[in-house]
């Protein structure tokens, strides 16, 4: 079958003025598009085969130690039997917050820290300035997150404001998207573990 030779604009060229190292390029391209194509579709498989197995064996660890596993929690490593293979997974997940909420969080710790704290030290003090400080307009949400563990270090009844603020925080918090990440790795002579290249995060 002739080969119809059509530009960028959709204008059909003919053939004898295609030059040889267009047509080179235009078999290597189509070439290496089919590969990338099979490839990109074998990983995807492989990662796919690779979260059911990592589920199964997560499953399976959780039940013989008695624990429930109705809802998948955390990060999760395992090893061959003799430890020369290394799988793990990571879930990153990504946390937003809402805008009104954090505004009435903000509104909270500002009453709290106009009315004198007494006792509070000054670490907490800073702790909430920095926490809602920006960077290009941007909150730090590891700051905001890391307010909610002094709940226990501040009585309530003492300082409302400071629950109200956290409790704000708390609903404000919107779990945007999360991605999986999976590595497996040899254990090579030195005694680390190399990865193996795979690449899954795009895919």
């Amino acid at each position: 079958m002739t080969k119809i030779w059509k530009d960028e604009s959709g204008i059909t060229i003919p053939a004898n003025r295609v030059t040889n190292s267009e047509k080179t390029r235009e078999r290597a391209a189509d070439k290496l598009l089919k590969n990338a194509h099979f490839i990109n579709d074998k990983l995807a498989r492989f990662k796919m085969e690779f979260s059911e197995t990592v589920a199964q064996v997560y499953n399976e660890v959780m039940a013989e130690n008695g624990v429930d596993i109705s809802e998948r929690k955390g990060n999760f490593t395992f090893y061959n039997f003799d430890r020369s293979i290394k799988l793990e997974t990571d879930i990153n997940e990504r946390i937003d917050f809402d805008d009104a909420m954090i505004a009435v969080a903000k509104e909270h710790f500002d009453n709290f820290l106009s009315n004198g704290t007494g006792s509070v030290d000054a670490m907490i003090r800073e702790l909430i300035m920095n926490a809602f400080s920006t960077s290009r307009g941007k909150l730090d949400v590891k700051k905001l997150l890391g307010l909610l563990k002094y709940r226990t270090r501040i009585p309530e009844i003492k300082y409302p404001e400071f629950h109200l603020a956290l409790n704000a925080i708390e609903k404000g918090i919107r779990r945007v998207d999360s991605k999986t990440y999976h590595r497996i790795s040899m254990r090579g002579s030195d005694g680390k573990y190399m990865p193996i290249d795979l690449n899954f995060s795009s895919i």
